[in-house]
């Protein structure tokens, strides 16, 4: 790092984020200590790839994050980083329960919603881009809302077990054209 710090390379907020996606706590540390900036994206890197001890070092440092630290962390199977993540105050919405459903996390899905994560019809949308039945026979059981793009997201995955069981239930518009 030495060496490349004496480079003409850019010294910005990529370099710290490198450091969290790769897991290298210690490289991080030295690009701070040395004047590195950073941003959000440290903290999403951190949840992205499971890297708790950094995701903890960065914000003990005052590294700054958003609600996409969580979807992050949810689109890519982190329970454990979602919980510190939550507990920790790390603001989330409405996407952290369509990452975890398009991606197939249902336990991450249960857990979010039964701590209070907000969800709309994109929940049902990415369970259905994911081609995940039962994840989407959840949400619904669990009063997630749909919508027409719910089945057209269906219809564009040509699979015929999760497009009869949205016609079979009512999802908006699965009866409207014919198919």
């Amino acid at each position: 790092m030495k060496w490349a710090r004496q480079q003409p390379l850019p010294w910005n907020a990529g370099a710290c984020r490198h450091a969290a996606q790769h897991g290298h706590l210690e490289i991080l540390k030295w690009a701070r200590e040395n004047g590195c900036p950073w941003n959000q994206g440290t903290c999403q890197s951190a949840a992205q790839h499971g890297h708790l001890e950094i995701l903890k070092w960065a914000r003990e440092n005052g590294c700054p994050w958003d609600n996409s630290t969580c979807w992050f962390a949810a689109e890519n199977g982190h329970l454990e980083i979602l919980k510190w993540l939550h507990e920790n105050g790390c603001p989330w919405g409405t996407r952290t329960c369509a990452c975890a459903a398009e991606n197939g996390h249902l336990e991450i899905l249960k857990w979010a919603r039964g701590n209070g994560c907000p969800w709309d019809e994109r929940t049902c949308d990415g369970a259905a881009e994911g081609g995940h039945l039962e994840i989407l026979k959840w949400a619904r059981e669990n009063g997630c809302p749909w919508s027409e793009g719910t089945f057209q997201i269906a219809l564009s995955t040509r699979r015929s077990e999760l497009i009869q069981w949205l016609r079979d239930n009512g999802c908006p518009g699965s009866h409207d054209e014919g198919h």
